[in-house]
Parts: structure tokens; sequence; C-alpha cells
């Protein structure tokens, strides 16, 4: 949702928060996670579920401002990311700028329709979508991408067990399952699954 107009009344447009030793410049309508040191043990896991990204193709889906993309970036060889709020986009291009990381790529864009422009084919996928899941079109084509590992971070029970049976269907398991308290004192919580994909049984 964006205002029909805003008026600055005093001080910059933006400010700027540190995570895991990288700075964020983040804007008006930059998606951001709220609880700053909540945050900080969100990505951890997402990194350490992730695992080595040494010389690696990761695709950072649902990016919003790029901080796991820019997490992600160090040891990979190239981290793209895909956000539709353009001016998320432009916000994650200047902070990969202001922390002097190279190999990250931002896209403004539908996932749907954006990782068609893809040309490279990943070795690991991090998904971080709205509330209501991945869009039953673009699950197909991220499962079409094979990567041998996904990353999946929730902030909504029922929309990630109904994209989790999707997955399985199509031959990926649930490794690990972690769920990081973000919001002490409401019943929303967010979930982080690592999944991998196994090969399908021939039939005998």
């Amino acid at each position: 949702m964006k205002a029909d107009e805003i008026k600055q009344l005093y001080g910059e447009n933006y400010f700027s928060e540190k995570l895991l030793g990288l700075e964020f410049k983040i804007s008006t309508f930059s998606f951001f996670q709220t609880n700053s040191a909540g945050a900080e043990v969100l990505y951890s896991t997402v990194r350490d579920f992730a695992g080595s990204g040494e010389n690696k193709i990761i695709f950072d889906l649902y990016c919003g401002t790029g901080t796991i993309t820019q997490i992600m970036s160090k040891n990979a060889k190239k981290v793209y990311g895909i956000e539709i709020v353009e001016e998320a986009v432009e916000a994650a291009k200047q902070n990969a700028k202001l922390n002097g990381i190279e190999n990250c790529e931002f896209i403004a864009g539908d996932v749907l329709n954006m990782v068609d422009e893809l040309g490279d084919r990943p070795d690991l996928i991090i998904l971080d979508p709205p509330r209501e899941g991945i869009n039953p079109k673009a699950i197909r084509k991220i499962i079409d991408f094979g990567a041998p590992k996904l990353v999946y971070i929730s902030c909504k029970a029922s929309s990630l067990s109904k994209d989790l049976l999707v997955f399985a269907e199509h031959g990926y398991k649930v490794e690990k399952v972690q769920c990081v308290d973000m919001f002490p004192g409401s019943f929303h919580i967010e979930t982080v699954c690592l999944l991998a994909k196994y090969p399908q049984e021939t039939p005998r």
C-alpha cells in the first residue's frame, strides 16, 4: 500500500541500521524487519541452513532491500535478488554499494515473471515470500530450476505448509526447521525451513 502524498517535515527520508556487520539504508517503502536483534538471529539461521555459499550461484527471491542477498554474498560466485517493490530494489543497490559488495544483482519485478530472465542455474534458492506464500505458477518455475537446496522463510505457518506440500510432490524433503520469535507478546512467528532435492525413485 502506498500513500497518495508524502510530506517530509523534518530530517532525512531514510534511516540506517546495521546487521551482521553490514549497513542498510532503509527508506519509506523498503521492507525491513522491525525487530533488529531478532533479525540477526533470523538471518544467522538462514545463513547456517544455507551452508557455505562458496563459488555458488544463489537466487534470493522476494529479497526486499537485499538484506539476505548481501549476507549470502560472501564467498558466493553471484547472488541474484528479485523484488517487486522498485524502491526497495533501488535501496538494495545503494546498500550493496555502501557495503562494497560487487557480486549481487538486484532485479525489480514480480518473481513469477522475472525468474524467466535469469540465465544462470542456481545452486541454492532462498525464498522469503509475502504472508500469502508463493504464487502457484511461480512455485512451479522455482521447482523447474532443480536447485539442490532451498531455504524458505515464512511469517505465516498456513502459507508455508501449503507451499511445502507442493515442493514435497516434486522431490523436496524438509531437512531442518527452526522457529524465530520476531514478535514477542504476539502469536506471530517466523519459520525457517531447509529443503533438499532428492532424486525421484525409479519405478520397478
